[in-house]
């Protein structure tokens, strides 16, 4: 996809961080866009923004959990928009808890929206990508797809599986030779909410030895390295090179090197590290 003028997009999770800048970068290059999330008060203020840029903007409150929802969406932006060229599956959440501590009811929560969600926005939308003869499928992982660290156990089996999910989408799709191709998205800390908004499980204390807020204020000042705006358009330039995968941020990009060159070795420093900083 070498230019995004005159083509729709889809994006879940639109209302604040790299989903809002996705919208207002591809607005910013004339494409239009339908727009989703939960939080309908950040959603039109995002759609607000992208509209100031003179495209067609469509908005809708979405559960990416719901499967029929997603795929009700889906048929409505190409109805909308009369076809569909993108689909950023992009909402996710957060959970921080000792793998030994987590609720089955957390557990399904956290999977249905991280994982199923991806896959609900990549099977819904595939149809109509494959009939614009021009698609492209861009799906979140995240750091936590290249690593596993303490307390994002169930975080990390998410974005692993969206990883797998996505990587042999990719190779399907290249084998059916069919117009559309996809993207594995690794982004390290990004400036959002995401971290923010995190649930706690019991056990967090335990497993760290300080509260779990206090274990997530000190990994959020990790997690602010890159803004969702140059997040946008590092994912926006790979989609135009048509990459594989893209690692966003210099901690990504740090800890893929460091997994490829130690494999699971890097775990015991991990673990070390942890303790250091919490201390």
């Amino acid at each position: 996809m070498k230019s995004f003028a005159n083509k729709v997009a889809a994006i879940t999770g639109a209302a604040s961080g790299m989903g809002r800048e996705l919208a207002l970068e591809l607005a910013a290059k004339g494409c239009a866009l339908s727009l989703s999330d939960v939080n309908t008060k950040g959603l039109e203020e995002t759609a607000k923004m992208a509209k100031a840029k003179g495209v067609k903007v469509t908005t809708a409150k979405l559960d990416v959990a719901s499967r029929e929802a997603v795929y009700a969406w889906a048929e409505q932006t190409a109805k909308d928009h009369g076809g569909v060229n993108l689909i950023f599956n992009n909402a996710g959440v957060a959970l921080n808890a000792p793998l030994d501590a987590i609720s089955q009811k957390d557990f399904e929560w956290i999977v249905d929206i991280n994982f199923w969600g991806v896959v609900y926005g990549s099977q819904a939308f595939l149809p109509y990508l494959k009939a614009s003869g021009d698609g492209h499928i861009i799906n979140t992982s995240s750091l936590f797809g290249l690593i596993g660290t303490p307390g994002t156990g169930a975080y990390s089996a998410t974005k692993f599986a969206v990883r797998g999910y996505t990587e042999s989408l990719r190779i399907e799709l290249d084998m059916m030779n069919c117009g559309v191709s996809a993207t594995c998205v690794h982004p390290g800390g990004i400036r959002t909410e995401i971290n923010r908004s995190a649930r706690i499980a019991e056990g967090t204390e335990k497993l760290f030895g300080v509260s779990g807020e206090k274990a997530r204020d000190k990994f959020d000042k990790l997690l602010n390295l890159t803004s969702a705006n140059k997040a946008a358009r590092i994912i926006l330039r790979a989609v135009e090179k048509n990459s594989r995968r893209v690692v966003v941020g210099p901690d990504a990009k740090f800890m893929d090197i460091l997994v490829r060159l130690l494999g699971s070795a890097y775990q015991p420093l991990i673990a070390a590290n942890t303790k250091r900083m919490l201390r």
